[in-house]
């Protein structure tokens, strides 16, 4: 069964930078494609990256610049590579994969990392 474990998270000063892990076990889905989420307190669930088997990446338009989604492909392990953060960049950070492209939705979800930039 798949399962998403995230890490990485914590709390820096607006300006610095934190980069997330997800290690991805039992997904195998070919094509596939995962993302990272994030949400804050009382607030909905943005999408805030995404990467897909052929390469091709999409962010959120308020993390462009500034963050960058990779994926290890021999450990199994997504990342987000946040810079430059921003008090608004605080929330709940979510990895979650999709059983092929995109579009078909994401079915598996990691427990979080809290991300808090002051």
């Amino acid at each position: 069964h798949v399962q998403l474990v995230e890490s990485g998270g914590g709390s820096v000063q607006a300006g610095g930078s934190l980069r997330l892990s997800c290690v991805a076990s039992g997904y195998t889905y070919n094509p596939w494609c995962m993302a990272w989420f994030r949400q804050a307190p009382g607030q909905g669930r943005e999408r805030v990256a995404t990467i897909e088997s052929d390469g091709q990446t999409t962010y959120l338009d308020s993390v462009k610049g500034r963050f960058t989604i990779s994926k290890d492909n021999a450990q199994s392990t997504l990342y987000l590579q946040m810079d430059s953060l921003k008090p608004e960049d605080t929330g709940m950070y979510y990895c979650a994969a999709a059983g092929g492209y995109c579009y078909r939705g994401f079915g598996y979800w990691g427990q979080g990392t809290q991300v808090t930039v002051s």
